[in-house]
């Protein structure tokens, strides 16, 4: 390809809404332009990269799947019989056909896929069964932001694993596990896999595997002593205080007028926030839960809600007074008639302060199993220095992107669409079910991410739109241009994708927008032609040097197989 030829609109400067990394570099490589908040166009470029990586996660998931295609039109009905209809509410896209029926389009597919299931398989002998779909799904996301990482549209590769029993999943679980690992190894990513929490897909466990980046949204918890990590949402952590003399003074209650918040009681009191106990009102339903934890952590709503099997919502300031007699500020455990969850991290420690559930009051000389009797179940947000769980050394929170996920989903979606097969027994039984997603335009937005600097981004040749970039200095000088030509002729047979910069543009011009695109390898076709040489150069070493035209073939060959070795926590 030509590029005088091709749709390549670089760009000097970024828009200013564009703020992390791979946005700006998409946005200024060409790669992508904005249709709508949420909505993008994939140009040249983009689609190019966007094809390899599809082409990547095609070739590995047939050596354990069969490719299938599946409407992105649902039915209400099939998401009504799971019961996710209401369960996802605005993140959904709903709409009505001609006839008033009610139908949206499909952010991920475990319940078609479940119905294909019920209407296809009878036997026993028809599992296992690995499916999987390459398709456009689509989220209502109330804050689209950071280019392709939060979107409405996007592409997925979703596939569901069927199998008679749990040692069935176990090891389609693991079939995916292993692809996974390919797929990102080949894309030439750095990332970990980690314990994440099941959100709204339910089941028994998940892995997330994830790059480090601070475009990410999530935040991941690891240790680099033992290789723990996991998600901050499933995140634990060791213990954090050694137990404490026990304190004997009473309990007691003293004024602490207008002191509402952690920060106001501690200034006040003169007392570390540790030293408080931090009481938060939670409704599940309609039942009332106090929510302990110590006064410089906070709670985790997942852990919580895994806690009660059920989400949970901050009570509402009217619904503070009518449980405990007092408003925000001023609630504690002691002598409440209610559900009492308290964080272990609260355990070993006495003499604390906490509400008093009267306002403008608080207790002092608090002992935790003395004043008050909880549950104890942990309910708080893992922090960067906290200790290991595995091996007590400090543990890291980074934030991070998540590129896929797996999951052991059980019998959730079968057995609420009925699916059912004859065992050898000839007894009916319930298939068990995995799913598995990746975010195609996440291994693209990730690996840029990892991969830039402040002339723009260099990618894997795996996955780059281009291989090799063959620069004309002077698109007026015949010497240059012959050789140009033949190197870029030479390449192309030998299976190279190569680009070839024709354009009557000044070579600073010319180099900038090679750095700047991604193509990993650049043949700089300039004065020293004349001595038969030519300048190659590799973007992510930005090393240089001059090379025989005719060995220029066989060097790019030997370059581009040399494998990167993703680094794994």
């Amino acid at each position: 390809m030509r590029w005088s030829q091709a749709l390549i609109p670089t760009l000097r400067e970024a828009p200013n809404d564009a703020e992390v990394a791979s946005h700006i570099f998409l946005l200024r490589a060409g790669y992508i332009r904005q249709l709508a908040a949420g909505l993008y166009d994939y140009l040249y470029l983009g689609q190019r990269s966007i094809l390899k990586i599809i082409a990547i996660v095609r070739e590995e998931m047939d050596r354990i799947a069969q490719e299938l295609y599946l409407p992105a039109l649902h039915p209400a009905e099939i998401w009504q019989t799971s019961g996710r209809w209401e369960v996802m509410g605005d993140n959904m896209f709903r709409l009505k056909d001609r006839f008033d029926r009610d139908l949206c389009l499909g952010m991920t597919h475990e319940e078609i896929m479940a119905d294909l299931a019920r209407r296809e398989l009878r036997s026993y002998k028809q599992l296992p069964q690995i499916w999987y779909q390459i398709q456009t799904k689509f989220r209502d996301e109330p804050r689209p932001k950071s280019g392709l990482l939060r979107v409405r549209q996007f592409t997925m590769k979703d596939s569901y694993s069927f199998d008679l029993d749990e040692a069935g999943l176990d090891i389609s679980y693991q079939k995916h596990h292993e692809a996974y690992c390919r797929i990102f190894d080949r894309c030439g990513l750095r990332y970990m896999i980690v314990s994440a929490h099941s959100g709204s897909m339910g089941g028994s466990q998940s892995h997330e595997f994830m790059v480090r980046s601070d475009a990410g949204e999530d935040l991941i918890a690891s240790c680099a002593a033992c290789g723990y990590a996991a998600n901050v949402e499933l995140a634990s952590a060791g213990v954090q205080f050694a137990p404490e003399p026990v304190e004997n003074a009473a309990a007691e209650e003293y004024a602490t007028p207008g002191q509402r918040t952690i920060a106001e009681v501690s200034a006040f009191t003169g007392v570390q926030p540790h030293r408080l106990i931090k009481s938060l009102l939670f409704m599940a339903g309609d039942k009332p839960v106090l929510v302990l934890v110590s006064g410089d952590d906070e709670v985790n709503e997942t852990k919580l809600a895994t806690v009660l099997g059920q989400e949970a919502r901050p009570a509402h300031p009217e619904e503070i007074v009518r449980h405990t007699g007092a408003a925000a500020g001023s609630v504690g455990p002691v002598g409440l008639k209610l559900r009492i969850l308290a964080d272990p991290t609260l355990q070993t420690r006495s003499g604390l302060i906490c509400g008093a559930n009267r306002d403008g009051f608080h207790l002092r000389h608090v002992n935790p199993g003395r004043d008050f009797q909880p549950e104890w179940v942990d309910v708080r947000t893992v922090r960067g220095g906290d200790s290991c769980p595995q091996c007590g050394k400090p543990l890291q929170v980074a934030k991070a992107v998540e590129i896929g996920h797996i999951f052991k989903l059980g019998r959730k979606y079968t057995q609420a669409m009925e699916v059912r097969v004859l065992d050898a027994q000839g007894k009916e039984i319930v298939p068990i079910m995995g799913s598995y997603g990746i975010g195609v335009e996440r291994i693209l937005t990730a690996a840029i991410e990892q991969n830039h600097d402040e002339n723009g981004f260099w990618l894997a040749p795996s996955i780059a739109p281009f291989q090799v970039v063959v620069t004309i200095v002077n698109a007026g000088d015949a010497a240059m241009v012959n050789a140009a030509e033949t190197i870029y002729k030479d390449l192309g047979a030998a299976g190279v994708d190569v680009l070839l910069d024709d354009r009557d543009e000044r070579p600073g011009v010319k180099f900038k927008d090679a750095d700047l695109i991604g193509i990993p390898l650049r043949v700089t076709v300039g004065k020293k032609v004349g001595q038969g040489l030519v300048e190659l150069v590799e973007r992510v070493s930005r090393t240089t040097r001059d090379v025989p035209l005719a060995q220029v073939p066989t060097l790019i060959a030997g370059l581009l197989q040399e494998q990167v070795q993703p680094v794994r926590a």
